[in-house]
C-alpha cells in the first residue's frame, strides 16, 4: 500500500487540477466539466505516480502512453498536463479562445503529451489496443492506459477492441472505465444500460477490478499491482461521481456540459480554493 504522504500529495495535486478545470471554464465560458471532475483523480494518479514519461521529452520512444477515449473530458487532461509541466499553466487561460492549443477535444498536433485525437466515442480503446500490440515488438516495457466513460460503452467498436486485446494477450494494456452513471441525456442505465460492466469485460477474457474511482488509495492500490493477471489486459471499473468536488454539481446530469453564470462560477472557485487550502494545511 502506498505511503499516506504519497496519497496526500496526490490528493492535493488532484485538487489543484480541479481548480484548473474551473479556470478553463472561466476562460471559455463553458466546458464539459462533469466528466472531467469525475475522472481527474485517475488521470492525476496516472501522470504523477504511474506513467513512465518525461515532460521535457514528450516523444520519448519507450514512454508509457495515455489515451483519453472520452475526449470531451479533455479539461481533466489539460489541467493535469499543465500541473505536470508539459506546458505553462497560463495556457489554460486560452481555452475557448480563437486559435487555442486547447480545443474541445484533444489534438495531438497542438499540444505535447496528447497521444491521439479522440472524442469520437468508442475509438480510444481501439487505438490503445493497437498501440499496445505495436509496442510489444518495438518497446516491450512500455504500457498503455486508457480512460473511457460508461456512456460510450454501447459503441460497438469498443467490444471489437476488447475482443482483440484479449486474443492478443495484451497485458501491458489497462483501461479505466469512468462510471459516473450519467451522460448528456440522462442516466446511463436509462439511455443504454451496459451493466454488469465488470462481467462483460471478464467474459471477453480480461482481468477486472472494481474500485471507487475518486478514492486515491484505491486507485494507487490497483495501479501498483498491474497487470492484474499476467497474459490478460486489465479493466478497472471505477465508480465515480459526476462533478466531483463541487457541492452543487455532484451527481447532476445538467453539469455534463456547464455554462455557468458568474455567481455559480465564483462559488465553484471558492469551494475549490478552500479544498486546496485544507489539503495544504494537512
Amino acid at each position: 500500500m502506498a505511503d499516506r504522504d504519497v496519497i496526500a500529495a496526490l490528493e492535493l495535486t488532484a485538487a489543484r487540477c480541479r481548480r484548473g478545470v474551473v479556470r478553463m471554464v472561466r476562460s471559455g465560458g463553458a466546458g464539459h466539466m462533469g466528466g472531467a471532475m469525475s475522472c481527474i483523480d485517475i488521470v492525476t494518479a496516472l501522470y504523477f505516480h504511474t506513467l513512465d514519461i518525461d515532460p521535457r521529452d514528450p516523444k520519448k520512444p519507450d514512454r508509457d502512453r495515455f489515451i483519453l477515449s472520452a475526449g470531451h473530458k479533455c479539461l481533466a487532461q489539460y489541467a493535469v498536463l499543465a500541473e505536470r509541466g508539459y506546458f505553462d499553466p497560463s495556457l489554460l487561460d486560452t481555452y475557448g479562445k480563437l486559435n487555442t492549443k486547447l480545443p474541445g477535444h484533444p489534438d495531438m498536433h497542438k499540444l505535447p503529451g496528447i497521444e491521439a485525437n479522440t472524442g469520437a466515442l468508442g475509438h480510444g480503446l481501439s487505438i490503445s489496443a493497437g498501440m499496445a500490440l505495436g509496442l510489444r515488438d518495438t518497446h516491450p516495457t512500455a504500457r498503455v492506459f486508457a480512460v473511457m466513460g460508461d456512456g460510450e460503452l454501447p459503441e460497438g467498436s469498443n467490444w471489437e477492441a476488447v475482443s482483440a486485446a484479449s486474443f492478443h494477450h495484451l497485458d501491458k494494456l489497462t483501461v479505466f472505465v469512468d462510471c459516473n452513471g450519467l451522460q448528456i441525456s440522462g442516466r446511463t442505465c436509462d439511455v443504454m444500460n451496459m451493466e454488469p460492466i465488470a462481467e462483460r469485460f471478464a467474459s471477453f477474457g480480461w482481468a477486472v477490478r472494481e474500485i471507487d474511482g475518486n478514492d486515491m488509495t484505491q486507485i494507487i492500490g490497483v495501479l501498483d499491482n498491474l497487470p492484474l493477471e499476467t497474459g490478460r489486459p486489465s479493466a478497472v471499473i471505477a465508480r465515480t461521481v459526476k462533478g466531483r468536488g463541487l457541492s452543487f454539481a455532484e451527481n447532476q446530469a445538467v453539469y455534463h456540459y456547464w455554462k455557468p453564470a458568474e455567481e455559480e462560477l465564483s462559488l465553484a472557485e471558492r469551494e475549490l480554493d478552500e479544498a486546496i487550502r485544507v489539503r495544504e494545511a494537512m
